[in-house]
This record gives structure tokens, sequence and C-alpha cells, in this order.
């Protein structure tokens, strides 16, 4: 019996293909991108509230809206991608999050925090998980018999 030894770059590129199709797995089973869109929009939120979280606490809701906005937006983004059962609440919760960014923290991080949000928020809302792809020959859930004409 002759075993075969695969080289350092051979176990490298097997690991990183299988890395990948985990990745992509997890990608096809959630809404990734919306959650990702809107947990960028929550940094944006965050980064441009302007005061260090001490000075933020001191002013009061007007300085810790974007930290509370941005917050619940990076939230509401990893939640979809960890229960995504759950896409159109949090998509929902997303968008209303974002657009009370827009109002209350820096015009939602000089608009590009709000209008990520928006957009990722919708993708959240919008998501559903893949149909399979039905066979050749079904229609309307019933097998056509030989001869028979699909419509």
């Amino acid at each position: 019996m002759s075993t075969t030894v695969l080289s350092h770059s051979d176990r490298c590129r097997a690991r990183l293909t299988a890395a990948w199709r985990l990745f992509a797995a997890f990608r096809r089973t959630r809404p990734f991108w919306g959650g990702l869109w809107l947990m960028l929009a929550g940094y944006v939120v965050i980064h441009f509230a302007g005061a260090p979280l001490a000075t933020a606490l001191g002013l009061g809701w007007g300085g810790t809206s974007g930290y509370i906005l941005g917050g619940s937006m990076l939230l509401f983004g990893l939640m979809a991608w960890t229960s995504p059962h759950n896409s159109t609440m949090l998509g929902l919760l997303g968008v209303l999050a974002a657009l009370a960014a827009f109002v209350a923290a820096n015009l939602g991080g000089f608009l590009v925090g709000s209008v990520l949000g928006v957009l990722g928020g919708s993708m959240v809302w919008g998501w559903g998980e893949k149909r399979e792809k039905r066979e050749k020959g079904v229609a309307r859930g019933r097998r056509a018999k030989v001869g028979e004409s699909i419509r």
C-alpha cells in the first residue's frame, strides 16, 4: 500500500479550498450582504459621532445618539447573520435605526451611514432562502406524463 505525501503548498491549497467552501455555504444561507452593509453603516455612524464616549455620556441624547443608533445597526447586522429566520424584523429595525440616525446623529454619518443602513436593512428585510431547483418536466407540482404538453 502506497501513501501519497502532499507538499506544504498542496495542504495549504486544500485547507483554503475547504475554508472557502464553508464560507460560501455560510454566505448562501444567510442575508450576508445586507448584514455586512448594515454593520458598515453602524460603524460609519459611530465613527462620525465625533465625541469620545466619556464626553458623549455627559451630553445626553445629543451626544450618545450616534453610539446608540450606530451600535444598534451593528447589532442588527450581526443578528441577521446569526439568526436568519428573524431577517424580516431585523431588516425593518435596521432601516428604522438608519432613518433615525439621519435625524439624530450628524445626518447619519454625513449621509453615508444612513444610505448604507437603508440599503443593508432593505436587503436583510427582503432576503429569503433560496428555493430548490425544480426537475425538468415538473409542471405545477406534478410530473408530466409522456406525450402530455406542459403549459
